[in-house]
């Protein structure tokens, strides 16, 4: 099951950086480039959802201030404040790239 949840609600006692879709039960995410994997709480899936598909399609985008890309930035920046473990394993790539 899921549900829709808007910018600033706390379906897991941290508030969304943006809309997104929360499931209900947390899952097992396996970091594409090192094979790491580690268990995020479904607030973390929806915003890891939504900044891996705003990444995605942001590629070959050079404006930084393009929506996109300020999602990508919104979404890691709220990785970082609430889940520092998880950012490492998953998205700490991104920074450097």
């Amino acid at each position: 099951m899921s549900k829709e949840c808007k910018k600033g609600e706390k379906p897991n006692g941290h508030p969304l950086p943006f809309d997104c879709v929360v499931l209900d039960a947390p899952e097992t995410i396996k970091n594409p480039y090192s094979g790491e994997k580690i268990e995020l709480q479904p607030d973390a899936v929806a915003v890891y959802d939504c900044l891996k598909g705003a990444e995605y399609l942001a590629q070959g985008i050079d404006d930084g201030g393009h929506p996109l890309w300020v999602k990508v930035r919104q979404g890691l920046d709220w990785f970082r404040q609430y889940y520092a473990k998880e950012y490492m394993v998953l998205l700490d790539w991104l920074k450097r790239s």
